[in-house]
């Protein structure tokens, strides 16, 4: 039996067994698997007071030797990387392991000729083609730690970020395809920097054929620069953990943080998770449809995969472009046998009509995936029926960017599936339910907020330039856990329901939102004196943005004060976290020492007022039934 590659029930059950009995035999059994220059003199070293988390101590390695280098023997000639475009008519591209290790090695080239070294930062805002995937591995190769910003973040965002890193080098595109739209990526860059000092180099993809501005001594074409590099490149040797990227996520509070992962615990990991989950095959093809902006395309589009030998598709458009079966033909064109999207697709495409799956055979698939929130049930089913034709196992993944790759999800095939439950943890994975004074919850039939009480390899190590927010955040609440900041029920069987955060934080289709950094940008406008925000259900995104907002401006139109708070998110976030409502409010419902009640808006946004509690302790009860009665929800409703 091998704990790496999981076969049967009874392997998985044996697997979870040594891996909570002797996590570091079972772990330093996996991590044998793979490409080291030293091995590790202690597999781990651990607490999560501090919190400090050290897997595969002293060992030395480069990821993408593991990546590439390894795999160019006996699969050089294998497809690595498929790149569909965002036109149907438009040429796909096809990268073997040997040409794709090529470009990164020259990609590597043109980094390390334009100043960067082991420990310089990279940020990367591009669109979804093959020059994101290889920009990430080529900063990997050199030792430069990567942070990839998702390509439809506003110019604020991203100077937020290019500053938290102290970024040398962006590496950006003269502008993207999204559906219908061309966006000016590199103008927004441009945008950013003006609030940036720590940039000394911006490298342009062309993308569109546009003629950007391109800032002298500054801007350089990269197609120019990769025509000079040359094609060898020798990688930097890593310690197991020397940062590899840093990934911002938003927070409680208004600024994102940067989540950073490491180099030997966060590669077994990936690809551990990976080939287990999936249950991936040595011919299969795997498409996630995720973007690489986000933890999923990081672990389960780029590394996952290309660990473990794997051919991954990449996308660079959205399932509704140029109609509602483009998902299914991309499928059907490349033989698609490993499918992973989100939710939010998924009840997207349900809305449409049916001969848009059904005008495509999908025979090639074998199983299906789901990320980032929990599926509803009502979308499980028609995944299930319509897409999987009730042939495909479906693999409802519950995981954080904190996390590096899954924790809790059926390995397809081998354990069970349930609808709406993330089902099982993963070997190595501990997850407890603790009550709010923080004792453990043992029996099942029960709910409760969800730890996990031993660390494993993808753990994140801290927040970039603020340990004592990671520990803050995620290691404060309950001792000596590691609190994932949602809610969870297990059922009789000991299967886990992810049923939601439980912290300020909003999932808009399968992207996390702090409520804080949110209300910033509305506080911004000028007029609006304090503003609420919160999380109501939303058919297609899971959770909709639902923003009170007090403005005591001079403007009386108001549409146009909408108009100009949305005006300040983009701005200051991205369209992706537009309010589905703002609601102007005379005040907002707070106790007498001034804490919001969020709970009361919360119930409000969901247009249920039935169970409000009791108001009367509020400093100002009334303003409770003046916001219900304004309220568009609640109006519909009665």
């Amino acid at each position: 039996m091998s704990n790496y590659r999981i076969r049967t029930f009874e392997e998985y059950e044996a697997a979870h067994k040594k891996s909570v009995e002797n996590p570091e035999a079972f772990w330093g059994e996996i991590a044998e698997h793979f490409s080291w220059h030293k091995k590790w003199d202690k597999v781990l070293d651990w607490n999560f007071d501090e919190p400090k988390i050290e897997w595969f101590k002293n060992a030395e390695l480069n990821i993408t030797e593991n990546c590439l280098d390894r795999h160019l023997k006996e699969r050089g000639n294998k497809l690595a990387l498929i790149w569909e475009s965002n036109d149907p008519k438009e040429k796909f591209v096809r990268l073997t392991y040997r040409e794709l290790h090529t470009q990164v090695c020259k990609m590597a080239n043109v980094l390390r000729s334009n100043g960067i070294k082991k420990g310089d930062r990279v940020c990367i805002y591009l669109p979804m083609i093959p020059e994101l995937a290889i920009s990430v591995l080529a900063c990997a190769r050199i030792g430069a730690i990567h942070s990839v910003i998702f390509a439809g973040f506003s110019a604020n965002a991203i100077a937020d970020r290019v500053n938290d890193a102290q970024a040398k080098m962006v590496i950006t595109s003269d502008g993207l395809n999204r559906g219908a739209k061309q966006i000016p990526t590199k103008r927004v860059v441009d945008e950013a920097l003006e609030k940036c000092t720590s940039v000394e180099t911006v490298l342009v993809a062309e993308r569109l054929g546009w003629a950007p501005n391109m800032v002298e001594g500054r801007d350089k074409w990269l197609g120019e620069e990769m025509d000079k590099a040359h094609k060898d490149c020798v990688p930097e040797i890593m310690n197991a953990e020397d940062p590899l990227f840093i990934l911002y996520t938003s927070g409680s509070t208004g600024k994102p943080k940067g989540v950073v992962h490491t180099c030997g615990g966060y590669m077994v990991y990936a690809d551990y998770s990976f080939r287990n989950v999936f249950q991936y095959e040595e011919s299969d093809v795997y498409w996630c449809t995720a973007d690489v902006g986000w933890i999923t395309g990081h672990t389960y589009i780029v590394y996952g995969p290309l660990l473990a030998g794997a051919t991954t598709l990449m996308f660079e458009g959205v399932p509704s472009y140029p109609d509602n079966g483009r998902f299914w033909q991309v499928v059907d064109k490349h033989s698609v046998n490993i499918f992973y999207t989100a939710p939010t697709a998924i009840r997207a495409l349900m809305a449409g009509d049916e001969d848009d799956v059904l005008s495509y055979s999908l025979d090639s698939l074998k199983t299906l995936g789901s990320v980032g929130e929990p599926i509803n049930e009502e979308a499980w089913h028609w995944y299930n029926s319509m897409v999987g034709k009730e042939q495909c196992p479906i693999v409802d993944t519950w995981w954080q960017t904190e996390t590096g790759g899954i924790m809790i999800s059926p390995l397809a095939g081998i354990t069970k599936t349930k609808p709406s439950f993330a089902t099982l943890p993963l070997p190595g994975i501990q997850p407890v339910l603790l009550d709010a004074e923080g004792n453990e919850i043992k029996e099942n039939e029960q709910e409760g907020l969800l730890c996990i009480k031993h660390p494993w390899p993808g753990i994140l190590r801290t927040t970039w330039g603020d340990h004592e927010r990671c520990k803050n955040t995620y290691f404060s609440a309950f001792k000596g856990m590691y609190f994932t900041g949602d809610g969870a029920k297990r059922d009789s069987e000991g299967n886990y329901r992810i049923i939601g955060r439980v912290d300020d934080v909003i999932n808009v289709s399968g992207h996390r939102f702090g409520t804080a950094e949110i209300e910033n940008a509305i506080n911004t406008y000028k007029g609006v004196t304090e503003s609420a925000v919160v999380g109501f259900p939303h058919d297609i995104k899971g959770q909709g943005i639902y923003a009170y907002v007090i403005y005591s401006g001079d403007n009386t139109d108001p549409k146009a004060i909408r108009d100009g708070i949305v005006q300040k998110i983009v701005e200051n976030i991205g369209k992706i976290a537009k309010p589905e409502v703002i609601q102007l409010v005379p005040g907002l419902p707070k106790t007498r020492s001034g804490k919001i009640m969020r709970r009361i808006l919360r119930k409000i946004a969901e247009g249920d007022i039935s169970s409000l509690g009791d108001t009367s302790t509020l400093l100002d009860p009334e303003v409770v039934d003046l916001i219900i009665e304004e309220a568009p929800h609640v109006k519909q409703k009665s």
